[in-house]
């Protein structure tokens, strides 16, 4: 459904997957775990598409990826995060120059990508919507009394790196400063439960609610 295309940022040029719907629609921009722009994250790109949203998901480690932990790992703490976020900005951009583009632009990450996903709602004022799978990245701090955009997150009970410890400190934070979110985490679930191509771990049950609540979500404020 959708296909590899070259966009601007950081003074040149990125490229990212996009896949477009039947008929012009609001904006998603997907943010890859740390295994890279790889098929799955572009399954979900085409699935929004399916949805009717115009689907973008840019290629943070500029064609590099990996199948292995140990390679993703080093590619994980390897990231530019200045880089990254021009490449952010870049991609927000594109989107609301696209004439499929109807309405506003949200961005969603899972693992590394949910924490950019913040990230880039919380420096891109023009990012209407933010849903964070999992997120997580120690070198990765979200300023978030600039955020504006709504917030969902979607979290598993079993997660060493987004644990409920870290989800309940980030959720005191945003309501300390008065930011619009709801926080949903699945008992019984895993840190990838959405990765249906990571036996597992994956959970059919968590993975097909939280989708539901994601394109809602997305439907209420992007429209």
């Amino acid at each position: 459904m959708g296909e590899m295309i070259e966009f601007g940022a950081n003074g040149g040029t990125a490229v990212g997957y996009l896949a477009m719907p039947e008929l012009p629609g609001p904006g998603v921009i997907v943010l890859q775990e740390w295994w890279g722009l790889v098929g799955h994250i572009k399954s979900v790109a085409d699935r929004f598409a399916a949805e009717g949203f115009v689907a973008f998901a840019p290629d943070l480690y500029d064609g590099e990826s990996a199948t292995e932990p140990d390679d993703a790992a080093s590619l994980f703490m390897a990231l530019n995060i200045d880089h990254t976020a021009k490449q952010l900005a870049g991609a927000v951009k594109m989107m609301q120059e696209l004439p499929a583009v109807e309405g506003k632009v949200g961005v969603v990450g899972f693992c590394m990508g949910g924490q950019l996903s913040m990230y880039a709602a919380a420096t891109n004022p023009e990012i209407a919507a933010c849903v964070n799978f999992y997120g997580v990245h120690p070198n990765v701090h979200p300023p978030f009394e600039k955020l504006q955009a709504p917030m969902l997150g979607l979290f598993a009970e079993h997660d060493d790196y987004a644990s409920p410890a870290v989800v309940q400190t980030l959720d005191e934070k945003l309501t300390q400063l008065g930011k619009t979110h709801n926080f949903v985490t699945y008992p019984g679930a895993h840190h990838a439960f959405f990765n249906d191509e990571r036996s597992s771990v994956y959970n059919a049950d968590a993975a097909e609610d939280a989708w539901k609540r994601t394109l809602a979500f997305f439907r209420a404020n992007l429209s």
